[in-house]
């Protein structure tokens, strides 16, 4: 058979099913298993190609070589903005085609080198050990949900037909450590925890952004397996949400279902069980056992079928069966990676996502011809922790001293010590007394100290990539590692104003520097541009709006058990201490005031009613600034299993001095509802409070922030009634 034979499945006019099910007729039993690995080999006598499933994205093309280095997720997050998201989707979507397109041109069809991205991580950030937090949106449901679908949709394009790339949301879906126990690991969830915070945004994922593919998890979920749970991969996500796209397994997740799951007891059996729960891509080897698992009786050839009939529908809709000149998105051209409007991007995510945590007596901004400054600590020189895990190589980066060296007026003198290792313990350093006494004499001599403390991608991340955790990507504590504090301490005696910046990817426990450092930045992974950014925020040509998408609490004495997936007592929704910095909480140059809280009705009937809430934002401070108006709902007549309250709207917006502008939020009666202890999404008549403010109403906010959100009351009348999820 001659690969220019004009077969159904190569003519383009043809219906994408119609095509789809004569190239999958073709195939044999060897060949269909080897097309459901993600490094599918080529067919040759049918002229397809091999293909590398793998690609990652999460903030940039990661391992394919130079492309533009967006900060890291949590701190995308921490913009509080889906529309700035869906644009840095948009700018990696782009260099994904771009760089796909050029290694093709090279025959380089490897790892990393495809359409298939498996991003965004959608878990949700329940405790701040889990090494692999900085991967997702944060702790709560709704923001990750919002952000999640910006995602998706920015990577997946608009187009009618063609897709720019296939998003992947992950880990479906009961999934965030701890990393050492998460091949064998159970995560027991209750109903309500399961529908309350775990799915929802894998379900406006699927059902608003129509993401392509689902990632499964390692763990198993009450006892099934993700990866192969008729739970979750049929009744919830194919039959209740109706998903039509294909499910990927994590990478050798298969392999775990036998050999330390224990579920199935060999290869075959692996297999046979995941393909029956409609997971239809294998990460790893455990696909290759398929003929024999045909042959044994334990799954029928129909239903492979079923699952490459749903990765070659991927695979047409992104065009690798037309002709290129058929495909808008195969003519983006290869200069548009790590091109200038990227990198500028990049820049504003940066600035947008820092966040002022403390600035006593307005020690922020500095001036830029401060006569000294000291730049001190061992993140205040390392490219590598401007851009976490997951990441590309990118060609130029800014560090903080970098950043500030290039900021400040010519005269200025810039004094820098690394001052101590990033982690640590003090036998490991030899030369820590001369580290200190540097940082000291240099700390002696400035005005101003600098001090870049905090985390990387190898003492924080997943299983195996973190090099220098000491429990496979998590952390045992909340302290800063080594002898960071000790730093810490060491600058502070010498009486000079400290500003501190912590660039991780979780909470810290830094209550030693909100007592006694004149100001705290929270930078989390910056990105390429972190360092510009940093010094853009510092010394005042940027007034700093980022919100923390995440809890930081006091102490590790707050935070419930890791291994419990239970709610109660995590996260700003359920929390039973009093946090170091809320969820939502951030600080700006500019001050804001909120007035004239209007709802379009105050009594909603039906399921289909909507209520306007209205609220007039002025900037009263003299500079313009970015403010990020919250939105929360409480029940007020729920029982004690209802949250404190709840995000459900939020905007960011950008106001000069004195400038006032009104901004709506529309909520529906859903936006009411509550997930009672069946895991049913409910309507309970009663009174709810909604409040708009600059942070949630927690008192913890209010006393930081020295405001209060306002508030405003609504009846949810009629019967209590069931919707839909």
């Amino acid at each position: 058979m001659s690969v220019s034979e004009p077969l159904p499945f190569r003519d383009p006019e043809r219906p994408l099913d119609e095509r789809v099910r004569d190239l999958v007729s073709r195939l044999s039993l060897e060949e269909k298993a080897g097309q459901m690995l993600h490094q599918a080999p080529a067919v040759p006598r049918l002229g397809i190609p091999a293909y590398n499933w793998w690609n990652e994205g999460l903030h940039g093309v990661a391992r394919a070589g130079i492309a533009t280095v967006f900060p890291q997720a949590i701190a995308l997050a921490a913009m509080w903005s889906a529309r700035r998201l869906f644009e840095v989707a948009v700018a990696i979507g782009d260099e994904a085609r771009a760089k796909h397109h050029e290694f093709l041109r090279q025959d380089d069809r490897g790892y990393y080198k495809g359409l298939t991205y498996w991003s965004p991580n959608i878990n949700i950030f329940r405790d701040p050990r889990w090494g692999r937090g900085h991967e997702t949106y944060g702790e709560c449901p709704h923001l990750t949900a919002r952000l999640g679908v910006a995602f998706v949709r920015g990577l997946q394009g608009e187009h009618a037909h063609y897709l720019k790339l296939v998003a992947t949301p992950k880990h479906f879906a009961v999934h965030s450590g701890p990393e050492a126990l998460r091949h064998r690991f159970d995560a027991v969830v209750s109903p309500k925890d399961l529908r309350e915070t775990y799915l929802p945004a894998f379900h406006a994922c699927v059902t608003e952004a129509k993401a392509e593919s689902i990632m499964g998890a390692y763990n198993r979920t009450n006892g099934e397996p993700c990866c192969a749970s008729q739970a979750l991969l049929v009744q919830i996500l194919r039959k209740e949400w109706g998903f039509r796209g294909y499910v990927v397994s994590d990478c050798w997740a298969l392999r775990d279902v036998h050999e330390h799951h224990h579920v199935t007891k060999t290869w075959e059996e692996s297999a046979a069980l995941a393909v029956k729960a409609g997971c239809d891509l294998n990460c790893g080897c455990t696909y290759e056992h398929l003929p024999a698992a045909v042959a044994q009786g334990l799954v029928s050839e129909a239903e492979l079928d079923r699952c490459l009939e749903r990765l070659f529908s991927a695979r047409f809709r992104l065009g690798m069966f037309d002709p290129p000149e058929r495909v808008p998105y195969a003519q983006i051209p290869y200069e548009v990676n790590d091109c200038e409007r990227h990198a500028e991007l990049a820049l504003v995510a940066a600035r947008d996502s820092l966040v002022l945590l403390k600035n006593e007596s307005e020690l922020l901004p500095l001036a830029r011809d401060t006569k000294s400054i000291a730049v001190i600590g061992p993140n205040a020189d390392d490219p590598k922790v401007l851009v976490g895990n997951y990441h590309g190589t990118p060609s130029r980066s800014v560090t903080p001293l970098a950043g500030i060296r290039a900021a400040v007026a010519p005269e200025t003198k810039v004094w820098y010590a690394e001052g101590c290792k990033r982690s640590g313990v003090e036998s490991d350093v030899p030369n820590r007394a001369a580290l200190l006494s540097e940082a000291k004499s240099m700390a002696e001599r400035a005005e101003v100290v600098v001090l870049c403390l905090g985390l990387d991608a190898e003492i924080e991340g997943e299983e195996g990539d973190a090099a220098s955790s000491q429990a496979s990507g998590d952390k045992l504590s909340l302290a800063l590692p080594g002898l960071q504090e000790q730093l810490f301490e060491t600058i502070a005696a010498t009486g000079k104003p400290i500003v501190v910046v912590l660039l991780s990817g979780s909470p810290l426990a830094v209550g030693f520097a909100h007592e006694r450092a004149g100001a705290l930045l929270q930078a989390f992974y910056p990105g390429q541009a972190g360092g510009r950014a940093l010094a853009d925020v510092l010394f005042g040509s940027y007034s700093p709006a980022g919100r923390l998408p995440v809890t930081f609490p006091r102490s590790l004495a707050d935070v419930p058990a890791f291994e419990s997936y239970a709610m109660r007592g995590r996260t700003y929704r359920y929390l039973e201490s009093e946090p170091l910095y809320p969820f939502g909480f951030g600080l700006s140059y500019a001050r804001f005031a909120y007035s004239a809280l209007a709802l379009s009705r105050t009594r909603l009937t039906q399921e289909h009613d909507t209520v306007d809430v209205s609220v007039q934002v002025t900037n009263t401070g003299s500079r313009t600034s970015d403010e990020v108006v919250e939105l929360y709902v409480k029940a007020l007549d729920a029982s004690g299993s209802a949250p404190h309250h709840d995000l459900r709207g939020f905007e960011r917006i950008t106001l000069a001095a004195a400038e006032s502008r009104r901004v709506t939020f529309t909520l529906t009666a859903r936006d009411f509802s509550l997930i009672d202890d069946d895991g049913r999404r409910v309507l309970v008549p009663g009174r709810y409070r909604v409040t708009v403010g600059g942070s949630q109403p927690d008192a913890r906010s209010v006393a930081l922030l020295g405001a209060e959100p306002l508030a405003a009351e609504l009846e949810l009348a009629g019967a209590r009634r069931e919707i839909p999820y």
